[in-house]
């Protein structure tokens, strides 16, 4: 197959698609077999002339892809990529710790391939799990081992489901394939926009794990990882505590897909020896406007209802070295209460598919780095730590969050009411400034930020907008170091992945992480003739 680059409208049919290739290369209809969309981006920089960006492959007969080649500038190769991992030959059943996305697709892989893992997750099924997230949000009853953090699928299943898989590869092909099969829609295969909502994630992630179970694995819940053994400084097992009972468990291979809020893992890797580095995360707050006041900023007068609810993404960087930028943007969502452990506030953002909350929410985060938390390994964490318990301690520790207006954020003023835009959070919001919890280089960033993203995006700076924090948990604050391998630099066998290892940053690049690790060690084994 061979690609090309076309614009198409936002009401394009697929008969429009060869109309577009056909009159931008000598080709005609009759000589184009199959197409497939490959990328296809939302254009909104001319309001009046909103459109798709699009990226297709299409079949031809050699001779004339050949000839067709030639126009080096308007076409290119469409390679295969298919994904083929080689048939298990390991010694030992491999375990799987954690269940977010990196942890099921490595198990999804493994079990493809006849290696029947055995997958440990410290929280619930998502069938059970949403019930402990509802007496949270509703009560304010945590679970500190099961909670929108900790549970089957991960911290990604209570979030918008945002699939950013950026330029595609065979991994990526893989992951987003997976999705399609167990239930998301199929335009995620080629949108840049691509998201499938927390309420169609749980029904996805269900069928992959009885996916798992069919070919022969084994899925464990409510079992947290306990002890890693280590001889020789090779892996040989471990222990897993399920309903108070303790299980221990012998592998050669042991795959850590703990995710970023697990930090007794990190304890656990240090008592063995695996070599850990303190690395940059963000921290900010979530900001909330109208959905339909941010439609028309980036839309214009573009039909909403048939684009969707409108995202952004913005970032800047400031003089003092910093960086501000938004993330995890829920276009029609709510700001979720995201704690998972006892004392402690932190906020996330979720949509559901249609996105059709009155408010979209953002984080808008401010980098800091190793420098900010000089110290230990893990000073990161205890930075987090320190602004989600002042966050609890100053609003009378009911998990009610702090929340500020944007106007009266921006002229360090205490606040008045949130007549305008009535925030989302689920417990509760109470009226904080945000210097209380926040560090001063933060909110001072942010701040700055603000008026830049105003700039860029004129009344993004809507005087009603609420801001609720703390975001403390955008990613991991500790990296555990592995080679090309992907396995520990210091532990054979031990497999340290996705985002609690440092080595990814959302849903797709985590999940294509766990496919890529599958992978490495089904091929350390495999026979050759």
């Amino acid at each position: 197959m061979i690609k090309t680059n076309v614009k198409l409208p936002t009401d394009y049919s697929e008969a429009d698609i060869i109309d577009r290739i056909t009159a931008a290369l000598p080709v005609s209809r009759d000589e184009i077999g199959e197409v497939t969309v490959v990328r296809r981006t939302l254009n909104v920089k001319d309001k009046e002339n909103v459109h798709y960006d699009m990226t297709v492959a299409f079949c031809l007969s050699s001779d004339r892809e050949e000839s067709l080649l030639k126009l080096r500038k308007r076409v290119s190769v469409y390679p295969d990529m298919t994904f083929a991992p080689p048939p298990a030959c390991l010694p030992s059943r491999p375990v799987v710790v954690g269940a977010g996305p990196a942890g099921l697709f490595a198990a999804l892989i493994l079990a493809e391939s006849g290696a029947r893992p055995v997958l440990y997750e410290r929280g619930l099924s998502v069938e059970e799990r949403e019930s402990r997230v509802r007496l949270f949000t509703t009560l304010g009853m945590l679970d500190p081992e099961c909670n929108i953090q900790y549970g089957e699928g991960g911290a990604g299943t209570y979030s918008d489901g945002k699939l950013k898989a950026g330029a595609p590869d065979k991994y990526k092909l893989k992951v987003l394939s997976e999705f399609v099969h167990h239930g998301a829609p199929e335009d995620i295969m080629y949108s840049s926009s691509a998201h499938v909502g927390t309420d169609k994630l749980s029904h996805i992630v269900r069928s992959i794990r009885e996916r798992i179970i069919s070919l022969g694995g084994e899925v464990h819940f409510a079992a947290r990882l306990i002890a890693i053994d280590v001889s020789d400084k090779r892996l040989v097992g471990g222990r897993v505590e399920k309903n108070g009972e303790i299980i221990d468990f012998s592998t050669n291979d042991l795959i850590l897909a703990t995710g970023h809020s697990a930090k007794d893992v990190f304890e656990l890797l240090s008592q063995i020896g695996a070599p850990m580095e303190a690395r940059g995360f963000g921290i900010g707050m979530r900001i909330e406007h109208p959905r339909e006041y941010i439609d028309r900023l980036i839309y214009g007068n573009a039909d909403a209802s048939r684009l969707g609810a409108a995202s952004y993404h913005l970032v800047t960087h400031l003089p003092t070295g910093r960086s501000v930028y938004s993330f995890c943007m829920c276009p029609g969502g709510t700001v979720a209460a995201a704690a998972s452990e006892r004392g402690g506030i932190v906020t996330n953002g979720m949509s559901e598919y249609k996105r059709d909350g009155e408010n979209s929410n953002a984080a808008i985060l401010v980098s800091v780095t190793p420098d900010d938390f000089s110290g230990d390994v893990f000073s990161g964490i205890a930075l987090q730590r320190s602004i989600e318990r002042r966050a609890f301690a100053i609003t009378s520790g009911t998990y009610r969050a702090p929340a500020q207006r944007l106007d009266a954020f921006m002229k360090g003023r205490a606040d008045v009411s949130f007549a305008g835009v009535k925030p989302s959070y689920p417990i509760g919001v109470e009226r904080v400034k945000a210097e209380k919890y926040l560090p001063e280089y933060v909110t001072d960033s942010m701040r700055l930020g603000l008026l830049d993203f105003d700039a860029w995006l004129p009344g993004f700076m809507y005087p009603e907008a609420t801001l609720t924090g703390p975001e403390t948990r955008t990613t991991s604050p500790v990296r555990v170091l592995r080679g090309e391998d992907f396995m520990s630099l210091t532990v054979n066998g031990l497999y340290p992945i996705g985002e609690g290892a440092g080595y990814s940053g959302g849903i797709v690049s985590s999940a294509r992480d766990g496919v890529m690790c599958a992978e490495a060690i089904l091929e350390k084994y495999k026979k050759t003739p």
